[in-house]
């Protein structure tokens, strides 16, 4: 059985947070999962899971046990009939999809990174793009918590339905994920078309470019007028994909080596980041068909602060602008394009897509620079405009202004009072976006 060890610090991918935990725990399986957790409350301690470290928040913070899943990432059931799977709650995006691909399936929608775990994408509500494609927490279709006293609660539509509906955006707060059940379908190619667009252009026709495309998204770049954009569509076309030299030159040599390179520039001598903006337009036109899950996620080396805001998809025409303006009127230096994407609403409490049809809209920060006057100022915009926070990124909301913006917010935290009364998931991120159990 899985033992607690001793203290150790804890940072997450960004280097934004981080924790020293008064003890690790390292569960092979569910088994092992509640053991420790029981364990913790026997001893009075606040627990909390972590898989890839891939949030910007303190979620996954703690100055009790700490518990990293990367022991948990098998896949246990494939129901091809259904097109069901079962899979530990540690495995990541980017081995599931390699899994599922064996065996003929596939996920509906990704996001464009992969490192993340299952459980910690559906806790913050993870989302790809798509008109009619919610976040990945709308792929569950069962889950197995770990609750607070160490027990563990199988939950579905049809078994604790109002736990499930609260787990699935749980924000780390509903107990510790140990399997989640994802409704998959058959896999499936994506014609994948990249290239740089005016930006006026890409917003003046933005209803017919998101309504148009199967998934769609596109990047503003600061101090230029130039949007970098991306339509994938379902296609039967035979694979065509880019040649290894050319992604290799495109997504490490370019998007990562070189962007990395110029960011560190910019770092240094701010003055010179419009000049080396204009450099990400020039990139031209690309097209190709993949496997869905090659086109959606590309790898990510270059680390970075980011904020994200849910506001609604009528309204994102008008965030892009007043964010860019913001940027032009105060000459701030900002390295990183600007990501806009588009999800279908769904019924979960916590879900920044809740009730409503979402744009998402998402800046960003090369390490070591200070986000905070970019981020507050892009924070101000989307609350005028109903903004809801990605609860994976860095934000300064409190549950006092939260609460307003979801209307089952009460919902979730009576389901929190069911699995956690005593707060054993609890910490200060929780305590100031969630409220005290």
């Amino acid at each position: 059985m899985a033992k607690a060890a001793s203290r150790s610090r804890w940072t997450n991918w960004a280097g934004t947070a981080s924790c020293a935990p008064a003890a690790v725990g390292a569960p092979a399986d569910e088994d092992e999962l509640a053991a420790l957790v029981k364990g913790a409350a026997a001893e009075g301690q606040r627990v909390k899971a972590y898989g890839a470290g891939h949030s910007f928040t303190g979620a996954a913070l703690t100055d009790g046990l700490h518990l990293s899943l990367d022991g948990m990432q098998r896949v246990l059931d494939v129901d091809r009939a259904t097109g069901r799977v079962t899979v530990e709650a540690g495995i990541t995006l980017a081995r599931l999809s390699e899994a599922l691909s064996v065996e003929g399936l596939a996920l509906e929608n990704l996001g464009d990174i992969a490192y993340q775990s299952v459980a910690g994408a559906i806790n913050t509500s993870t989302h790809g793009t798509g008109r009619h494609l919610g976040t990945l927490s709308t792929q569950v279709r069962g889950l197995r918590l770990v609750t607070g006293d160490g027990s563990v609660l199988e939950c579905s539509p049809d078994e604790e339905p109002e736990v499930f509906a609260a787990a699935r955006v749980g924000v780390g707060a509903m107990g510790v994920v140990s399997t989640v059940t994802l409704q998959c379908q058959p896999a499936f190619r994506l014609h994948a078309v990249e290239e740089p667009r005016r930006l006026d252009e890409v917003l003046e026709q933005l209803d017919e470019l998101v309504d148009d495309n199967d998934h769609y998204e596109f990047f503003y770049v600061p101090h230029t007028g130039w949007a970098l954009t991306k339509a994938n569509n379902r296609t039967e076309e035979e694979l065509a994909p880019r040649r290894w030299a050319k992604s290799f030159k495109d997504d490490v040599l370019l998007a990562n080596v070189a962007f990395g390179a110029l960011c560190r520039l910019g770092r240094r001598r701010p003055s010179l980041v419009p000049r080396l903006a204009r450099a990400l337009p020039s990139s031209g036109r690309v097209e190709y068909v993949d496997h869905s899950f090659k086109v959606f996620a590309s790898p990510r080396y270059v680390h970075f602060s980011e904020m994200e805001y849910a506001v609604p998809r009528a309204a994102g025409p008008e965030a892009v602008r007043a964010v860019k303006a913001w940027i032009d009127r105060t000459r701030t230096m900002v390295s990183f394009p600007v990501e806009v994407r588009f999800v279908a609403p769904d019924d979960i409490p916590l879900s920044p897509a809740s009730g409503r049809e979402t744009c998402y809209i998402a800046v960003h920060l090369y390490k070591g620079i200070d986000y905070v006057p970019y981020f507050s100022a892009v924070e101000s915009i989307m609350k005028d405009l109903g903004g809801r926070p990605h609860w994976g990124k860095l934000h300064f909301q409190t549950a006092e202004t939260l609460a307003p913006r979801y209307p089952r917010w009460d919902e979730f935290h009576v389901a929190r009072r069911r699995v956690d009364p005593d707060g054993r998931f609890a910490n200060d991120y929780t305590d100031r976006v969630l409220g005290k159990v």
